[in-house]
């Protein structure tokens, strides 16, 4: 019996071993997949256009850093830079500013058509982006609003609202309720309450949405080049579209660009990771 009992005690650890081996050798299949490349882009943005085409996979013999300066020189990177950063940073502000309280109210107040509005959101998350892109251009061109930022920003905004929106609402969900409930028994209205306790309560949220927003604004690409024409108006990811087309043997270059271009995202969300994170994972719980 005793030697039975080791023998199970035995196979249940070696099992026990043999699935975290496994965990580990998927995780780190999975790490490979992601910062695999990333790291080739990077390592051939230091290469010569010949490194790149003998030897793609490895460390360059020496590194080039002169390709991130003709990238600069080639295109107008600083421009497109300036660009992204303005529609980004008002296009994801706009965004949690006029959705916010959207979300707070379709999250404590039942009033008639809240229904249809949840309704008409979901199904507006099934309509693909290329659907769009005529009838905005209608309307932007009708408007004054064409090769402009606040074009750009304006559609940023309203095209991030089914996400946002429900990622925030979601979250307003995990709330208490009896924290508003207090505040309105000592006299607190309706925006103090939403400004002094909902907001600070609701900030994994908030940063949540606004690290997606801010990527959707950052890297979009057809809505960009649709709605402008020059490069007063014209955003980063058109400028790796700028590569290609004129300068697509300069791969060296073309890379260095690339890093130019993801680095500022990749910021933004190792920063915000934790609150992004907390905030997925409250909402996925009620909501």
């Amino acid at each position: 019996m005793q030697m039975l009992k080791g023998e199970k005690s035995i196979e249940l650890k070696t099992s026990k071993l043999a699935l975290s081996l496994l965990k580990y050798i998927f995780l780190i299949i999975i790490l490979l997949l992601s910062i695999g490349p990333f790291l080739w882009v990077l390592l051939s943005s230091f290469k010569s256009n010949a490194e790149i085409m003998t030897s793609s996979i490895g460390f360059p013999q020496h590194f080039k850093f002169s390709n991130y300066v003709s990238a600069f020189k080639i295109a107008p990177i600083a421009q497109f830079y300036l660009n992204s950063t303005i529609v980004a940073i008002l296009g994801t502000l706009l965004n949690l500013i006029i959705l916010g309280m959207a979300a707070y109210v379709l999250a404590r107040f039942q009033f008639k058509g809240k229904k249809l509005i949840i309704s008409v959101l979901s199904l507006s998350l099934l309509i693909p982006g290329a659907a769009l892109l005529q009838p905005l251009y209608l309307t932007v061109k009708h408007l004054g609003l064409y090769d402009q930022l606040y074009g750009l920003m304006l559609v940023y905004a309203g095209f991030g609202l089914p996400t946002s929106l429900y990622i925030m609402y979601s979250y307003f969900l995990t709330i208490p309720k009896e924290l508003e409930e207090s505040a309105y028994l000592d006299g607190a209205s309706f925006l103090k309450t939403f400004t002094r306790i909902i907001l600070p309560l609701s900030k994994p949220g908030f940063s949540t949405a606004a690290v997606l927003q801010f990527l959707l604004c950052w890297n979009e690409f057809q809505f960009a080049l649709t709605l402008t024409s020059g490069n007063k108006s014209r955003t980063l990811p058109l400028a790796l579209y700028y590569f290609k087309s004129q300068f697509g043997s300069d791969y060296g270059i073309m890379f260095a660009a690339t890093i130019i271009i993801i680095i500022p995202s990749i910021i933004v969300y190792v920063i915000l990771q934790e609150q992004v994170v907390s905030g997925l994972a409250a909402g996925a719980v009620k909501g």
